[in-house]
């Protein structure tokens, strides 16, 4: 009966620690706690810095205001002086706009829809303007997207929901923790790159209160976590030094597109290639941490099955699990880059270019680098946490367990074979 009831509880929370081998984890992780808190006070930005009041009219520097469309006509393209590709369908739709908001609310505009536009209006819909205050009367609204709010959080609602309704605490608490993540990069990260710190700084301290906050209150505050935690950390500082080593060195600007180009023209304190580095190493974080649990749980539990295994065979069991994470994990985040590069593929493919020049052009190679470098982290952080966790759970000494390390449930086990 006591060996059953020792495995039913196996998949529950580990259990503690002795306090030895908790003061061996402080030592390392409090410290490591302290500088993230210290890094934090120290580039707190306070809020994101303003050029001023007036707006620059400049991408995304504009006023908006909602409004909504009431009417659609459809008009000849040529009497308005639109000119279409030859081949295209020569009917435009001129569509009425309503502000619904803002000191102009009840002014209407006109806004000329082209037949090859992507994106079409119907009466009734709710779109965003752009408000331009030095522009004539009649030109100083225009229309700059759609008013897709609701749709948006609705979908979120129903993650939240099915979060909640599968995970049930465990779920609810990593909802917690998604509101943390974006919290910190909306209040500390994003505002501090845009006042000029280093966004490599920016993006370890930001990304390293993510991972500690968000671990500790999913997977609860142990020794388990805290491995999870010390393999995290390990591997961010690979990818942080492999990411500063192959960015310079393919002399990579990180500015390869009209975001980045308007964020240096709006901020030239900025470091873009800090950017660029900052992002490769956010965006490997969320992955890792995937990573570095399962692993630490995969040993925890290895040992719990198998008291009597040394660090060693728990090792290599916990490998065996890892790689096949592995290959999972990196094919995972390939094709997640080759996704969000998708448009930029396909220009390359109309263009004809080969092989060679399309990789090696700075556009690609900016997200080869990103992928490679982060898959690198995520493939060392399987053998640091698995190594990590099989010599913390085999060097454990709870009370009563004798120098063996395995306990009273594993002396009565010795006892009945003998």
């Amino acid at each position: 009966m006591t060996d059953t009831h020792h495995h039913t509880h196996s998949h529950g929370p580990p259990p503690p620690v002795s306090a030895h081998l908790r003061r061996v984890i402080a030592a390392v992780l409090i410290p490591f706690a302290a500088a993230v808190a210290a890094g934090l006070l120290l580039l707190w930005p306070g809020g994101a810095p303003t050029a001023g009041d007036e707006h620059t009219g400049v991408g995304y520097d504009q006023q908006f205001e909602d409004a909504k469309v009431i009417a659609i006509e459809e008009m000849n393209c040529a009497d308005i002086g639109v000119q279409v590709p030859r081949g295209v369908d020569d009917t435009c739709e001129q569509a009425t706009v309503e502000v619904t908001s803002g000191p102009h609310a009840g002014r209407t505009f006109h806004e000329v829809v082209p037949p090859d536009a992507t994106q079409k209006f119907h009466t009734g819909q709710k779109v965003i303007v752009a408000y331009a205050p030095n522009a004539p009367e009649e030109l100083q609204y225009s229309v700059t997207d759609v008013d897709r709010q609701f749709p948006i959080l609705l979908l979120a609602a129903v993650f939240a929901l099915a979060v909640v309704l599968v995970g049930r605490l465990r779920g609810l608490l990593a909802l917690v923790g998604l509101v943390v993540s974006f919290a910190v990069l909306t209040l500390f990260i994003l505002p501090a790159i845009l006042h000029g710190s280093n966004p490599l700084l920016v993006a370890v301290i930001g990304g390293s209160a993510i991972m500690l906050v968000t671990l500790y209150l999913c997977h609860g505050v142990n020794a388990r976590t805290s491995v999870a935690v010390l393999g995290t950390l390990i591997s961010l500082v690979l990818i942080g030094v492999l990411g500063s080593l192959f960015t310079a060195w393919a002399h990579l600007s990180g500015n390869t597109d009209d975001q980045t180009g308007l964020i240096h023209s709006l901020y030239p304190g900025i470091e873009i290639r800090g950017v660029l580095l900052a992002g490769i190493l956010i965006g490997s974080l969320g992955v890792l941490d995937d990573v570095t649990v399962t692993q630490t749980s995969a040993v925890w539990e290895l040992k719990a099955a198998e008291p009597d295994a040394g660090w060693l065979k728990l090792y290599r069991a916990g490998m065996r699990i890892g790689r096949d994470h592995i290959a999972s994990v990196v094919n995972t985040l390939v094709l997640a880059y080759a996704g969000a590069a998708l448009p930029l593929l396909l220009l390359f493919t109309v263009a004809q270019a080969s092989v060679g020049t399309v990789a090696f052009s700075e556009l690609v190679s900016e997200e080869i680098v990103r992928t490679l470098v982060g898959s690198i982290g995520l493939v060392a952080s399987v053998p640091v946490t698995t190594v990590l966790a099989a010599l913390v759970v085999s060097a454990d000494r709870p009370p009563g367990a004798g120098p063996g390390g395995t306990g009273a449930t594993s002396r009565r086990r010795r006892r009945r074979k003998r």
